[in-house]
């Protein structure tokens, strides 16, 4: 007996005058994408399991060596500074207000012979190699400013994207001349300049200083005490 599902010329004929049934349509099966591979967990063995989790780690440790290495590439292209130049009024423009995108700057008016002035030079010094990404920069504050009263220095201007985003005018903003490095590098911190490593803020507080101060006082006073008894 002749198949029926045939493609033949009878059977055509037939199907055409409903002698038999029309042909079944096959339905194929889509075909499954192999670009990637369909990993099914519950089927792996211990020893597939522990390939492909080798696999992973490797993957994702590639993944962020390459981010780093872009962020490092940033970072270097980013620190071109690392000192402390000297302008003067005519550079003032160029040197700070187009200084570039993004690009903090950090200028310090000061005199010879001020010694809070010095400190805070030298800081700067340590802080320039520190973060190159930073521009740091420095003038003797009539050079800068013609007239710039004394009593005003030290003083600090932070620019960006050639607007100044914070001053800071005499020697009472820094603390006189107990201001150390990581207090001036908190403070730049703060300010945005900068991102420091100090896990919290240096600045001795002021209850700090009032309990030192007491007890020296009173180990003074039981020094002097045991003197009078002997």
């Amino acid at each position: 007996m002749q198949d029926q599902n045939e493609d033949t010329e009878w059977n055509d004929a037939l199907r055409k005058h409903g002698i038999i049934p029309q042909k079944e349509k096959v339905v194929e099966k889509e075909e499954v994408d192999q670009s990637e591979p369909v990993n099914n967990y519950e089927d792996m063995t211990l020893d597939e399991l522990a390939e492909f989790e080798d696999e992973e780690e490797e993957r994702v440790m590639e993944a962020y060596r390459q981010k780093r290495i872009a962020e490092m590439k940033a970072a270097r292209m980013k620190a071109k500074y690392g000192e402390v130049n000297e302008i003067t009024a005519v550079e003032y423009v160029q040197e700070v207000n187009k200084a570039g995108d993004g690009v903090w700057v950090v200028l310090h008016l000061y005199r010879q012979g001020i010694p809070l002035c010095s400190l805070i030079n030298q800081h700067l010094t340590c802080l320039a190699p520190k973060f190159p990404a930073v521009k740091f920069l420095k003038s003797i504050s009539t050079t800068c400013i013609p007239n710039y009263p004394d009593k005003n220095l030290p003083t600090i201007f932070i620019y960006k994207d050639g607007d100044m985003k914070t001053q800071w005018v005499g020697p009472h903003v820094f603390g006189g001349m107990n201001l150390k490095l990581d207090v001036l590098e908190w403070k730049l911190h703060e300010a945005g300049v900068l991102v420091s490593d100090l896990e919290k803020d240096p600045t001795p507080k002021v209850h700090d200083v009032m309990t030192s101060s007491i007890r020296s006082s009173y180990d003074n006073q039981k020094d002097e005490s045991s003197d009078e008894e002997y």
